[in-house]
């Protein structure tokens, strides 16, 4: 069973913005949580924030871009992408 990803609207405009390859990490990330679900202990510099809060980064570098997500415990295999930007930015 898959589970459900969406973007936030912040999200939906911030990713957008980001470059190609950025975006093709981004969505690579999103199709692993939609086959695997939210914790990705594979991704680098993966932490899980909160209970229901998770964040990784996207591509190392400068300047470096995270994801953070989160699961909705109160629907079933859905999560939430809240943050996909820089991380001086970051929501955490």
């Amino acid at each position: 069973m898959t589970w459900t990803v969406e973007f936030t609207g912040k999200a939906k405009k911030q990713k957008e913005k980001l470059s190609v390859r950025v975006r093709e990490a981004l969505f690579q990330l999103v199709r692993e949580i939609q086959a695997d679900g939210p914790v990705r202990g594979d991704w680098p510099n993966y932490s899980k924030l909160s209970d229901n809060r998770h964040h990784c980064h996207i591509k190392k570098g400068q300047p470096t871009y995270v994801a953070v997500w989160r699961e909705d415990k109160g629907r079933i295999r859905f999560v939430e992408v809240v943050y996909a930007g820089t991380h001086e930015k970051a929501p955490y």
